[in-house]
């Protein structure tokens, strides 16, 4: 895959399993080009990385059909380059750089595109949850078979808006799908300190939605699992719920060691890497070779450092660039 290719190819090309591979390497080390830039002063503001969840974004961009909309957390890299977004406009967008997927006055906490489906990211936690409602609610509206699908931590569904959200959704049958990406920690506190358990589809029950809980780990298992539930709420009636167990390998932004996981923690789930998962069946299975696995991986380390040194050296936009989308009526 090349960076030249279109958002239908990308896409598209998440239907090969190697490719879903090659597109985790990819988020894994934008994300990492994006913590280096941030460490050399080169972002503005915050940023949220997603190591150890891309099979989450991946898998969903597989699931995910033409006509749906997503909208996901301010940890959204990942989702926008599975969806099809490139490295350049991730990064752009990140650096404020006329490149970046909305001229770079979004910034790394709201990254939007239409065209592959992608509201804007949101900064305030949950906040994405009923809009996701409100889309899907459109798309039923307008006829086609598209759905909502929200992505949300685990910490949203301490929110009010996530209870509104999914009650309103089973009165209403809405054809929208709850993804809470369950990575333990919201923010800088685990969830056994914040919510009375663990297993968070269980709240899905309270308003009689489907729910189950996957593992977030396992890129061939997660697709299906996708599939399965987006099919679901497409053919209706009502909404879908389904908790994804994964793991930040990274803190929660900025420069946050994480000191405050317990030890061992962060190892365990190291051993159950999303792309070492599916990169070593891979290999069991004889889809890929050793050797063409370390190739990808240095073709989409040599990728993504070109697209890096790219962005730096593009323009800022102009400080008009904040009214460019923005309308208003009035009246004589």
């Amino acid at each position: 895959m090349t960076m030249e290719q279109t958002v239908q190819e990308r896409r598209s090309a998440l239907e090969d399993r190697v490719a879903r591979l090659e597109r985790m390497i990819e988020i894994r080390r934008t994300e990492e080009s994006i913590q280096g830039m941030f460490a050399a002063g080169l972002v503005n503001g915050s940023t949220h990385t997603c190591q150890g969840q891309e099979a989450v974004s991946v898998s969903l961009a597989t699931a995910a059909g033409p006509d749906d909309a997503v909208t996901c957390t301010y940890r959204g890299h990942g989702h926008a380059l599975a969806l099809g977004m490139t490295p350049e406009q991730v990064m752009g967008e990140v650096l404020g750089r006329t490149v970046g997927s909305i001229g770079g006055v979004g910034g790394s906490m709201h990254l939007s595109d239409p065209d592959i489906g992608l509201l804007p990211t949101f900064a305030i936690v949950g906040a994405g949850i009923p809009v996701a409602v409100g889309a899907a609610m459109g798309r039923r509206a307008s006829g086609t078979d598209g759905i909502g699908i929200a992505v949300f931590g685990d910490g949203a569904t301490n929110i009010g808006a996530f209870h509104e959200s999914l009650n309103l959704a089973r009165v209403w049958d809405v054809p929208v799908v709850f993804v809470c990406e369950n990575n333990l920690y919201g923010e800088y506190s685990r969830i056994d300190r914040t919510t009375p358990f663990e297993d968070l589809y269980r709240r899905g029950a309270a308003y009689d939605i489907p729910s189950r809980a996957v593992d977030g780990q396992d890129a061939d298992s997660l697709v299906d699992e996708m599939r399965r539930e987006f099919e679901a709420a497409r053919s209706g009636p009502g909404p879908r719920f389904l908790e994804v167990k994964t793991y930040r390998f990274v803190g929660h932004s900025r420069s946050d060691t994480a000191p405050y996981r317990p030890p061992g923690e962060l190892d365990e789930w190291l051993e159950r890497d999303p792309i070492r998962v599916l990169g070593d069946r891979l290999e069991a299975e004889g889809r890929l070779g050793s050797e063409e696995r370390r190739s990808m991986e240095e073709a989409v380390a040599g990728r993504i450092e070109r697209a890096t040194e790219a962005v730096k050296a593009a323009p800022t936009p102009d400080v008009t660039a904040m009214f460019a989308h923005i309308t208003a009526e009035g009246s004589d």
